[in-house]
């Protein structure tokens, strides 16, 4: 039997709130992470990833407390990333209740960071997040919140990062990300045959067809959402619902979803 497909809600937050823009650009107010987290976890969300994404360009850790409330809301994995750039703040949020921590910014500067990390935490703990944008060449790699460009290539830094220790692969399009057009496949396929952990895919979910999509071509284990969510234009339980009728496996799938479970929610 094949794995079911994780669907992992996703809260990029700034200043202690939830946003979300286009491209990593232009972005709202979505919420309060904590709240938003339960509700996900609630309705069914495999798993939770906060990602401050102002930490490192604002050269500060993750905030502890955000997370450390969000972790005792939560019965479902949590990652946490954005400002880890040593052991110390992998640990420390791994204490405030977190399951794995993510890597980005910092790992691209000092590669051996994973495997220090991973040696103390365990691979199974350590998240490398990429973020790709397409390049003449195929898919270049940014750090600092996809402000600036690396030179390297996205599939390349993904074996390089797995070789070092990663256990998991969160790979972000850029081009695609809250655009509701679709994830990457090319990008996403390419990463995820040259690893032999899992990827998930980000960036692009518009519709249950997509995340199918991403899964069965594109050979993601997991698939993130953002806007789908934050804009109350669908639900994780009717999501699952849908996957589960176009073939997708997926974890606790219901056939038939009353009124209420397929409420849009507008908060």
């Amino acid at each position: 039997m094949p794995l079911a497909a994780r669907l992992v809600a996703c809260l990029d937050v700034a200043a202690g709130r939830v946003v979300k823009g286009t491209r990593f650009v232009d972005l709202i107010d979505a919420g309060d992470p904590v709240e938003l987290a339960q509700r996900y976890s609630a309705e069914g969300a495999d798993e939770i990833v906060i990602l401050d994404i102002a930490a490192t360009r604002d050269g500060r850790p993750a905030m502890v407390d955000v997370i450390r409330r969000a972790a005792a809301a939560l019965d479902v994995p949590l990652s946490v990333g954005g400002g880890v750039a040593g052991y110390d703040d992998a640990a420390v949020l791994l204490d405030a209740g977190a399951d794995k921590v993510s890597l980005n910014s910092a790992a691209l500067q000092d590669p051996a960071l994973i495997g220090r990390v991973a040696e103390k935490l365990g691979s199974q703990s350590v998240i490398v997040a990429i973020d790709a944008a397409r390049s003449d060449a195929g898919w270049e790699v940014y750090r600092v919140s996809g402000a600036t460009p690396t030179g390297r290539d996205a599939r390349a830094w993904a074996v390089e990062a797995v070789e070092r220790g990663a256990g998991e692969i969160l790979l972000t399009s850029i081009d695609r990300d809250g655009t509701r057009s679709g994830y990457d496949i090319q990008l996403t396929c390419a990463v995820a045959e040259s690893v032999r952990v899992p990827v998930i895919a980000s960036g692009g979910a518009g519709s249950a067809a997509d995340i199918s999509e991403v899964i069965t071509v594109g050979r993601a284990q997991a698939a993130l959402l953002a806007s789908l969510l934050h804009l109350g234009l669908t639900t994780i339980p009717l999501l699952k619902a849908e996957l589960a009728a176009l073939g997708v496996p997926v974890r606790g799938a219901q056939s038939r979803l009353e009124p209420a479970e397929v409420a849009v929610w507008l908060g």
